[in-house]
């Protein structure tokens, strides 16, 4: 039996991780006793919430999808809480603020890789739940159970890895042959790919819509939300006291979170600057044929050559098949291009003629350049700022934060209010002391 990072044997990790976290993979969560609003999780609701303060109990600043979810998480267990987000919930320029993203659970490239498997099953449990929920405030669909397809030119240890962690949590899976594969979905050419695993349960998200309705159901909550650049004001000891809104405001809390993305270096250079990289990553929309549906959901798996992921065009709007590669080096995310040039379509095209070649003469229809942020050790982190007792950071989303929002918002809202403490996961989570080496490309 082999050890974790965190140096607990893996099937008391696995214990950990699906049964400790105050429950919160299997659903359930500290509320209080003045709760009022719908729940999230049941959709019971009881008697309205009262709250006596005159400012927020809880300040989250980043209204990605690390800040709504737990903006909500909190509102939802009784704190009053102010989400602040110098764009909105949404906003183009946001990490979470795209058109898309994948929901999938393969993760045996990572050495925290079974927790991350055994967080995103959970995800995406939830977010079928939270369609089911929310349909009757005729909330947009969101998630698309659309499965994933990894495929390679010969069994990988990631493959290997991956499927033993599906193994151990009860993942559903198939392995596939060449000759399966162009059975199933005959749009796809394989070139020399000869195997391949199947997550039957995976999915995308529409996730600028998904923030927009998350943000929207913690306004119907009581919760605020607030469009300001903040920074941290005045303190007393190791207190932070308010936060500066500009242009000419200021708000004051008991405590406050701050789930930047790739704002973190921005925002706190000393401290932050070293610990995170903010590459950026590219996404090409092609447009599918007139009448020909074998690229588009339900026909089709969202897939995963090497270097390159991506999925069918989803209904009812189509905004097309997408392809995601590596992008342009990274800049201010603030100023950033979000968009690509003419030239950066030729490696989305080159591999859609030699893996989809159905779509070679196909119109591109949206781009997008994406900001994400990197930790050192590509977990993500929650944990106190090193300076302040009442001061959280959540982050080092990596690349995958997104897919986690509904286990990540439940399991920090835990953490922030006391609730949750298992140590196992408060050590897996904590923000790492190492840096990187300094380097101008941004990259991991």
């Amino acid at each position: 039996m082999t050890e974790t990072r965190s140096g607990i044997d893996r099937r008391s990790f696995v214990k950990a991780t699906t049964l400790g976290a105050g429950a919160v993979l299997a659903g359930t969560r500290a509320v209080s006793a003045d709760e009022g609003s719908r729940s999230p999780l049941t959709g019971e609701t009881g008697p309205p919430a009262v709250h006596t303060r005159q400012t927020p109990d809880i300040a989250v600043v980043g209204a990605g999808a690390f800040g709504a979810w737990t903006a909500l998480n909190l509102q939802q267990s009784g704190a009053q809480v102010t989400l602040i987000d110098q764009y909105g919930p949404g906003n183009s320029r946001a990490t979470s603020g795209g058109e898309t993203r994948g929901v999938r659970t393969g993760y045996g490239d990572r050495g925290h890789g079974l927790l991350w498997t055994a967080w995103a099953k959970r995800a995406i449990e939830k977010w079928n739940e939270w369609d089911q929920q929310w349909q009757d405030m005729l909330l947009p669909r969101v998630f698309f159970t659309t499965s994933d397809l990894i495929m390679r030119d010969e069994w990988t240890e990631f493959m290997e890895d991956t499927r033993k962690n599906w193994d151990e949590l009860g993942i559903r899976y198939e392995v596939l042959d060449a000759d399966e594969i162009r059975r199933r979905w005959p749009v796809i050419e394989l070139g020399d790919v000869t195997v391949a695993l199947w997550e039957r349960d995976a999915g995308v998200v529409r996730a600028r819509r998904a923030i927009e309705s998350v943000a929207h159901v913690f306004q119907n909550a009581g919760g605020e939300v607030s469009i300001a650049r903040a920074e941290m004001d005045a303190r007393t000891g190791r207190n932070l006291d308010a936060l500066r809104l500009e242009p000419d405001a200021a708000l004051s809390a008991g405590t406050y979170v701050f789930a930047l993305g790739p704002w973190f270096p921005k925002a706190f250079p000393e401290l932050m600057g070293r610990r995170l990289r903010i590459p950026m990553g590219h996404v090409v929309y092609f447009r599918t044929p007139p009448g020909d549906n074998g690229y588009s959901y339900p026909n089709l798996p969202s897939y995963n050559f090497r270097g390159v992921t991506g999925w069918p065009a989803l209904s009812p709007d189509n905004r097309g098949f997408r392809v995601r590669t590596g992008g342009q080096p990274p800049g201010d995310p603030d100023t950033s291009r979000r968009w690509l040039l003419e030239e950066e379509y030729e490696r989305p095209r080159a591999f859609v003629r030699e893996r989809f070649p159905g779509l070679s003469e196909a119109p591109v229809s949206e781009t997008r350049a994406c900001h994400y942020e990197v930790s050192v050790t590509r977990n993500f982190f929650f944990d106190h700022h090193p300076d302040f007792d009442n001061v959280w950071f959540a982050g080092g989303g990596s690349a995958e934060g997104f897919k986690f929002g509904p286990v990540i918002g439940e399991y920090f809202a835990g953490r922030v209010l006391g609730t949750e403490d298992t140590p196992e996961l408060i050590e897996a989570f904590r923000l790492s002391e190492e840096e990187f080496e300094s380097g101008a490309d941004g990259a991991p």
